[in-house]
């Protein structure tokens, strides 16, 4: 090929990745908003035709699939970049601001049970789980005696709930939210009640049935 002529099939290949990462933007916005919300209104929010996000996805559950498996990829990032720093508290810090700033559990608060995870989810998952108790552990002896792994997950769901129509003072209102949980998890007064149980964190993800008639 000469080196002045364009590759038409690169433009194209650099069109289909532009538009991923637009659909999967409206996506988020759109499904956070409602997830009762059609697979149109991704596409009209992200301005593209119905069949070009068709070509990318198969329907609105392998959508929300690629949509919270992104988020658990973040998730495993930030905590395999903090797990590099040296102190254990300050490591465990970062990678719940980092979680918290990616806003990874707003997809799983709103999203979980409304597809099947597949194979790779899962593992995906459970290594995610191996990281962040990694983390949870090295803190662990500046922390309330009674804190468990588990502990975290609600903390950063709490963090997530805290949501208003301007994204800018939702992260400014999540930091200060998060300054304050994370103070709370050091070491001083016993928790009461008992942590949540693993039944507690995973019900979600069960598959729903509707109610008996």
């Amino acid at each position: 090929m000469l080196s002045g002529m364009a590759n038409p099939t690169s433009g194209r290949s650099r069109q289909a990745a532009r538009n991923d990462v637009t659909i999967l933007a409206a996506a988020k916005e759109v499904f956070l908003a409602d997830k009762r919300a059609p697979v149109a209104a991704v596409a009209e929010r992200a301005g593209v035709g119905i069949s070009a996000l068709y070509r990318r996805y198969a329907g609105k559950e392998d959508l929300l699939r690629r949509l919270c498996h992104d988020g658990l990829l973040t998730f495993i990032d930030q905590a395999e970049r903090a797990a590099a720093t040296a102190d254990d508290w300050a490591a465990f810090e970062a990678f719940v601001h980092g979680v918290v700033e990616a806003d990874v559990h707003s997809l799983t608060v709103h999203l979980a049970g409304t597809f099947t995870p597949t194979e790779e989810m899962s593992a995906d998952a459970v290594r995610a789980d191996a990281l962040a108790t990694a983390l949870f552990e090295r803190a662990r002896p500046q922390m309330r005696a009674e804190a468990v792994p588990a502990d975290l997950t609600m903390l950063l769901e709490m963090c997530a709930a805290v949501r208003v129509p301007d994204p800018v003072r939702t992260t400014s209102l999540r930091r200060r939210y998060l300054a304050m949980l994370l103070d709370g998890l050091r070491a001083g007064m016993a928790l009461p009640g008992p942590a949540p149980s693993w039944a507690e964190l995973s019900w979600r993800w069960l598959p729903r049935q509707d109610p008996p008639v």
